[in-house]
This record gives C-alpha cells, sequence and structure tokens, in this order.
C-alpha cells in the first residue's frame, strides 16, 4: 500500500442540508492546503487503506451542543479501528446529517501518533425556531395553520422544511380556489438566542377563482352535458349552486378526467381517451376548461367462451354474468361481474368459487380476438382443489368469553372456505354489540395443504350501559334512569373475582328500570339468555314490573294519587333461531299476565267510564321475524328487518254464556280478551359506504271477538311526537311521529288501527369505537283511527325534518330531531283554517327510531 502526503484535510464528505440530498451524498477527497478556522495545521502523512486506532474527536463551529453530543450521533468510539478513507466514517457523516442538527459537516485529521489517529469534526448548527407568526389570515386561521405544519417551537430550520411549508400552505389555498395565491416566508436571527432564528409566513390567497366554463371537443357520442355531469367534483359556476362549489383542484379534476373515460367506457367506446387538456384565463378572473377527447369507435361483446370450469357449467356462469353476445361492450361491467365490485354482497364468478371452497380460485378475463366492432372474450378458470379451514382464531376479546363470539361464527375447522360464511360472521358478532363494527378477519391460506387459517382481531367496547331517557309528553316531564348490563354472567354471580364491577361475558342481558313522571311510575326487571342450554341459538326470557298511573285533568293540569292505576305484570318468552327459509328467521312466543287494580282512575269506553274494579289480561304472542341488516345494529347499512305479530286472550265472551250487554264495565273486563295484529318492515338501501336510505313501513290493528264486548280500553295505539313509552305497561304501544307533540295524533282514549310510513336517509360521520354519529334527513307520514270504519290508509299526518344521532356505548343513543309537521291535529277535524303543528323539537336520549 504506497503513502500519500497530503495537507490539514484528507477528505471532506459534503452533504445537502435537505434530507433527501444528505442521504444521497459522496466522499470528497482534497489535496490543497486549506486553514480550518485561524489554524494551520503540519500536512500529515498516512498509509491509505490502512486501519488505525481512533484516539480521539474534537469538534468546532458548536454553539449548543457538546462534543460528547456529537460524538454520540456520529456512534464512533475511543479505541475503535478505522480504515481511511472507509465506510465507518462514512456511516458516521451521515449519521450526523440524519439527526437533522447540523447544516455542513466537515472531517479533518487533526493527529498521527504511530497507529493511532486524532479527528477534528467541523460542523455548522442548524438555527432551531423560537417563534412563527403567520400574518394575511385571520387570527384564528393563522393558529390552525400552525398546528397544521412542522413549524414548531424548537425545530431545526432546514431549506426542505421552508420549502414544504411554504407548499403546503400554498396548497391549502389552491385546494380551495384560490389559484392565485402567494406565500412568502422570510427567517430572522433571534437576538434572544444563542442559534435561533423567527419566521415572517405571509399568506396573500387572492380572490376564489370560479369555472366558467367546462369546453369539450371531439364529442360526439355523449354530449357536453352528459359529460359534464360524470364530473363529480370540477363544476361550472352558476346561479344557485350551493351544494357543491365551482372551484379548481388539481387532483380532484383529474380524477373527473378518468371518470369521463370511465363512463365512455361504460357505453362501449374502449378506445376513448383525452388528448389534451388546458386552462384558459379570462378577463373577468375566471378560468374555462378546455378537454379534447377522441372518441372512437363503439364496441359490442361477441363470443363470451368460458375455460377451465369444471365445477360449473358455462350456463350457470352465465347467469352471474348476464351479458350476451350484441351487447355493448362494457369493461368495467365485465370485470365487477367477473372479480367482484368491492361489496360485501357483490354477485360475482370469483365470488361463487370462493363461498364454494376454491380459495386459490383465480378467474379473469381476457380479450381474444378484436374484429370490426365486435370482441370475443375468454373468462379463463383455474379452480384449483377446494380448501379446508384449519384453525378459526378470535383474539382481543378480555371481557366477553371465548364461547359467546364461537357460536355465533358461521365457520368451524374442518369446514369448506365460504366467502360468504365469513361476511355472515362479521355480521353476527357485530350484532352482539360488544365490539367496534371495524372487524376485519386475517386470512391466512396455505397454498401446498390447501387449507386456511382465519383470525378475528376484535376490539371490545363496553356492554353495560347507564340508561338516561327524557322527553316531553302528556303534560309532564318523562324520564328513565335504567341500568342494562347486556354481556352480564349469571353463572358467576358467586363469584367475588368476577366483580369488574359485575360479572361479565356470557352474553346474557340483565335490565333494571324505573321510569317515572308526575303522573305515573314503573318499576321493571328483566333476564334474557340468548343461547338456553348453550348448543342452539334458542333465548329465554323472563320480566316482572309494577305500575302507578295517577289521575290527569288535561283542562286544569290537575294529578290526583287519589285516583289511580297500579299494575302488576309478569311475562315469560322462548325466542328460536329457525333454519327455513333461512337462518335470519326467528320465531318468538310469550306468555305474560297483568293485574290492573283501578280505584277511581277512569278510562272512558264508548260513552262509559271504566273507574273501579280487578282486571285481568293473561295474553299470548307470537312474531315471525327476519333480520339481516347489519353488520352493526347501531348503523346498518344493507339488508332488512321486518316482523309480523299476534298477540290474542281466551275468547271468554264466546265460552261463558253471560250477556254482555248488560253487564257493568268492570264485571266485562274482569278477563279482558282481544287480539291485536301487527306488522313492521325497514330496508336498508346504500348509496355510498357512509350514505344510508332508510325506507320504513308498519301497522297495528286491535280487534275484538264479540261486538257486545268491543275493544277492550287498554292494549291501545298511540301516535306522534318522540315515540317514549309511556304508560307502557298497559299494554298500550306510542309510536314516534316527528312534527308533532307526543301521542297528540290519537283520541284520548287511544285508537285501535295505526299505520306509518318513514324514507330517512343517513350519513355517517364516524364509527369509531367511543362514539358513532350520524346525521339524518327524513319525511315520514301516519295516523292513528278508532275503529275500522274511520279508517283510510291516505288521510295521514305529514312530516319532515333534519336530525343527528351519536351512539357512545356508555349511554346509548342520544339524539335531537327537528321537525315540521304540515298537517293540523285530529282535534280540529281537518278544518281548512286550522293551525299547522308547525316545528317541533324531539330530544332523545336511550332510544332509537
Amino acid at each position: 500500500m504506497s503513502k500519500h502526503t497530503i495537507s490539514i484535510l484528507i477528505f471532506i464528505i459534503c452533504f445537502s442540508t435537505t434530507q433527501a440530498r444528505a442521504q444521497d451524498a459522496t466522499a470528497v477527497k482534497k489535496t490543497t492546503n486549506l486553514a480550518l478556522k485561524d489554524t494551520i495545521l503540519t500536512p500529515l502523512a498516512y498509509e491509505r487503506g490502512k486501519e488505525y486506532t481512533l484516539g480521539g474527536i474534537s469538534v468546532t463551529g458548536l454553539k449548543i451542543f457538546s462534543e460528547e453530543t456529537v460524538m454520540l450521533y456520529t456512534g464512533l468510539r475511543k479505541g475503535q479501528l478505522l480504515r481511511l478513507p472507509g465506510d465507518k466514517l462514512t456511516s458516521a457523516i451521515k449519521k450526523l446529517y440524519e439527526s437533522k442538527q447540523f447544516s455542513d459537516v466537515d472531517v479533518y485529521l487533526a493527529k498521527i501518533d504511530n497507529n493511532v489517529i486524532y479527528l477534528q469534526f467541523d460542523v455548522v448548527e442548524l438555527p432551531k425556531l423560537n417563534e412563527v407568526t403567520i400574518s394575511g389570515v385571520k387570527k384564528s386561521k393563522a393558529k390552525e395553520l400552525k398546528k397544521e405544519t412542522e413549524l414548531k417551537k424548537g425545530v431545526m430550520i432546514t431549506d426542505n422544511l421552508l420549502v414544504t411549508s411554504n407548499n403546503y400552505f400554498k396548497k391549502k389555498y389552491t385546494d380551495k380556489g384560490f389559484l392565485k395565491a402567494k406565500v412568502n416566508i422570510d427567517s430572522k436571527k433571534d437576538t434572544s438566542d444563542l442559534n435561533a432564528v423567527n419566521l415572517s409566513v405571509y399568506i396573500d390567497k387572492g380572490n376564489r377563482i370560479k369555472i366558467k366554463d367546462i369546453i369539450f371537443k371531439g364529442n360526439k357520442a355523449l354530449s357536453s352535458k352528459k359529460l359534464r355531469k360524470a364530473m363529480s367534483n370540477t363544476k361550472e359556476r352558476f346561479f344557485g349552486r350551493f351544494w357543491k362549489a365551482s372551484k379548481y383542484i388539481e387532483d380532484s379534476y383529474r380524477a373527473d378526467l378518468e371518470a369521463i373515460i370511465e363512463k365512455y367506457s361504460r357505453m362501449g367506446y374502449r378506445d376513448a381517451r383525452i388528448i389534451s387538456d388546458k386552462m384558459i384565463w379570462n378577463e373577468d378572473n375566471t378560468i374555462n376548461l378546455e378537454i379534447v377527447i377522441e372518441e372512437g369507435r363503439q364496441y359490442y361483446f361477441s363470443d363470451i367462451i368460458y375455460v377451465g370450469n369444471k365445477t360449473y357449467p358455462s350456463e350457470a356462469l352465465n347467469r352471474i354474468l348476464k351479458i350476451g353476445k350484441g351487447d355493448i361492450y362494457n369493461g368495467a361491467v365485465l370485470k365487477e361481474r367477473v372479480s367482484g365490485d368491492g361489496t360485501p354482497t357483490s354477485d360475482d364468478i370469483q365470488s361463487l368459487y370462493h363461498n364454494t371452497g376454491y380459495l386459490f380460485s383465480r378467474v379473469n378475463a381476457v380479450e381474444t380476438k378484436v374484429e370490426n366492432d365486435s370482441i370475443t372474450v375468454e373468462i379463463r378458470i383455474h379452480e384449483d382443489e377446494q380448501a379446508t379451514i384449519k384453525n378459526v382464531t378470535v383474539y382481543g376479546n378480555d371481557k366477553t368469553n371465548d364461547h359467546v363470539i364461537y357460536r355465533e361464527l358461521r365457520i368451524k375447522p374442518g369446514d369448506l372456505f365460504s366467502r360468504s360464511a365469513i361476511l355472515r360472521s362479521i355480521r353476527e358478532i357485530g350484532q352482539l354489540g360488544f365490539f367496534d363494527a371495524q372487524i376485519a378477519p386475517d386470512i391466512k391460506p396455505d397454498w401446498q395443504n390447501k387449507t386456511a387459517d382465519i383470525d378475528f382481531p376484535l376490539l371490545e367496547k363496553g356492554g353495560s350501559q347507564i340508561e338516561l331517557q327524557g322527553g316531553y309528553g302528556g303534560g309532564a316531564f318523562i324520564g328513565t334512569l335504567g341500568l342494562s348490563f347486556n354481556n352480564f354472567s349469571i353463572k358467576n354471580i358467586f363469584k367475588k373475582d368476577a366483580y369488574k364491577p359485575l360479572p361479565t361475558g356470557d352474553g346474557q342481558a340483565l335490565s333494571l328500570r324505573l321510569q317515572a313522571s308526575r303522573t305515573y311510575s314503573t318499576y321493571s326487571f328483566s333476564f334474557t339468555e340468548p343461547w338456553l342450554g348453550g348448543k342452539k341459538p334458542q333465548s329465554l326470557s323472563f320480566s316482572i314490573y309494577n305500575s302507578n298511573q295517577y289521575q290527569y285533568d288535561y283542562t286544569t293540569g290537575v294529578i290526583d294519587r287519589d285516583q289511580n292505576l297500579k299494575i302488576i305484570g309478569a311475562s315469560v318468552g322462548l325466542g328460536k333461531r329457525l333454519q327455513w327459509p333461512d337462518d335470519y328467521f326467528m320465531l318468538s312466543q310469550q306468555l305474560s299476565y297483568q293485574s290492573f287494580n283501578l280505584n277511581n282512575y277512569g278510562f272512558r269506553v264508548g260513552s262509559e267510564f271504566l273507574d273501579n274494579g280487578s282486571l285481568n289480561n293473561l295474553s299470548y304472542g307470537i312474531t315471525l321475524s327476519r333480520n339481516s341488516s347489519g353488520p352493526t345494529p347501531i348503523f346498518p347499512t344493507s339488508g332488512s328487518d321486518f316482523s309480523v305479530g299476534l298477540k290474542l286472550t281466551f275468547p271468554y265472551s264466546l265460552f261463558n254464556n253471560k250477556d254482555y250487554s248488560s253487564l257493568e264495565l268492570a264485571e266485562k273486563y274482569k278477563w279482558m280478551e282481544y287480539y291485536k295484529i301487527s306488522a313492521k318492515g325497514k330496508w336498508y338501501t346504500p348509496f355510498t359506504e357512509k350514505l344510508v336510505l332508510m325506507t320504513s313501513a308498519e301497522g297495528g290493528y286491535l280487534g275484538s271477538y264479540n261486538s257486545e264486548v268491543g275493544a277492550t280500553p287498554f292494549e291501545r295505539y298511540f301516535v306522534g311526537g318522540d315515540g317514549l313509552a309511556a304508560y307502557q305497561l298497559d299494554g298500550r304501544e306510542t309510536i314516534g311521529l316527528r312534527g308533532y307533540e307526543n301521542n297528540r295524533l290519537s283520541s284520548t282514549e287511544g285508537g285501535t288501527i295505526y299505520n306509518k310510513f318513514q324514507l330517512e336517509l343517513r350519513y355517517s360521520i364516524t364509527d369509531k369505537p367511543t362514539a358513532s354519529i350520524y346525521t339524518l334527513g327524513f319525511i315520514e307520514a301516519g295516523n292513528s283511527y278508532d275503529n275500522f270504519s274511520e279508517y283510510n290508509p291516505f288521510q295521514l299526518k305529514r312530516s319532515a325534518g333534519l336530525g343527528i344521532r351519536i351512539f357512545m356505548p356508555a349511554f346509548g343513543l342520544l339524539g335531537i330531531d327537528f321537525a315540521h309537521g304540515f298537517d293540523s291535529l285530529p282535534l280540529y277535524n281537518n278544518s281548512p283554517t286550522a293551525p299547522k303543528s308547525g316545528w317541533q323539537t324531539h330530544f332523545i336520549i336511550g332510544r332509537q327510531f
């Protein structure tokens, strides 16, 4: 190895002050005599490529940092071997730059003592930011901008930081349509600190630039109007547009250009392309966008050939593809029906295979022949072997026991892989209400053994709730305080260690509720076991309750507690999940008994009053329901929920040979008899992932077996208002219809028939575990009728409005609605001069419409 004599500088590795240039820096060897500060060092001789022992490091140029700190950044240590030149020294200098504390780093050979060398680092420290001021915008906006950027006190000022901050500020305003926005950033040394600077940012956003015209050239097949409609984010200016601003945003504009090509593609113009697009400035400070299009020719499907399909015949695959010879060529639809549209309900060929075990199958559509305007498509299918599920694992459930989750899964080890079964499992876990809605299973395929492991990561949320429910109706405030434990474990009720604060984990529901107002108070206890015996999805529930209701004079507002109605009741119910027609169906049965004690408490029955007596209500109810909505009960985005029910008593009057026309009311209703038929349905139609339309229809009818007995004074329907269940223990049903006062759309006695229709457009703002929030707009109509002769399904009370819902696990659902009732109350007998209900505010806690 030859020796070289050099001046004081052995080599210098220079880097830019920006991080990108720092990573690309290279070593540069100097052979000229240079001065280091004010000191001239004697030229030193070293052996190139030889390893030396590092004897020490000195640092010059420091203002804030110590030599020990610099040495720590370099990673070098006294006594280690260094090759001159070598990678270790190069790496040390890179580390200094990567620390983002220095703008320049030079390395000198200060001394050689036999095989020991001493290095000198000459550094220039980056200044730190002390204060930043932003002018040209409002103070509140300036404060917001400071938070959004990296210009924080103490940050080291680099050229890259200044450039990125300048670009960020400018883009912030150009994205809002201020295309001529200007930003200047000036730095000034802070004399109060050793190595600090202050930054002054001046923003001149200018005027918002509107898009005056969007001009298309070359388009013949599609009109300019249709093409503008395809651009969902870039719109022309016109008077009255408030839902979408006519501003130019580069990223959105580029996405809209792709949407134009997508529009052409769906109409068979697969060769369509945008030749050019440009922005033209107008004298009135607006812009025109000129887009030149080459449409090409329109294509059609020719033959569609399936290759490799052994499990499913071509006819079966054609029923899913729904594309025939001669149809306009649509590449996007072809792709969606072959490999899916990305939604859980996608009906496509690939999903067909994935739903029947063919996890490792591949389905591709290939254009094999283009002749004139016809395209032959070959759908190539590689089926492979069916895959089985090896392991299914759930984790993240610290409170909920594993068996509660596993029993809801539609996939088990040893089953054939099924995409639809996995999606159904996600829904069932979400319906429990114990976990965050965002459940994303981790599928781990084993190609060699044709198996798959599936992990379900879960994020647990509170299963118990403190129920606070409030509203105003019937001349009084109605309040509810309840404790709902929706993940209770009764088997651990005698185990001290299980109280955290109560035994949980088995998915049982335990509820204690107190509901009260000036006119009544109720107490209730209920318990539900959703999997009786733990083997099958059949539920057992029971409840007991007590209620005291006091006579209220609506004309004077006086409450007489000596006139009261006492109700004691109990019920037991059984529910079973059916397998036919599918396992979304549930059959529920309930047997209930109520004892009524009236003490000068009046119920109007026709022209008479029932005010004293002891009455009994023994009834049987059966309900068939189907609920496929999901994936979560808080904000369902698909599926439906409907039920039909029948509740009835024994027809005593048909067998006891009593003359009911001459009986007193207390004797006539000593054992109440009636039947009730009800039907409810909700359908959820998603427009986007966050925008969902809920359509609802419901109705009910209360009938009697004997005309001499007539309809019971209990079990009536009360329509109007927020739908809070006042007096629910006398069997009455309260049906909310916003825009009207509580219960005011029914007569004082309550109706025997009602119907209601509703459209509600919901938009999800957030679905985080801590809180789910969505807004809604609605229109609804409904009414209550005293008897069948008055029933007119088209004589409805209408309303519309806006609202918001916030769901927090600890308190349930909170909401507020602003609704306008377009019709008058029934007491005005539909007089054309009667005042309309007008605006009503409904505040709801713990109740969902």
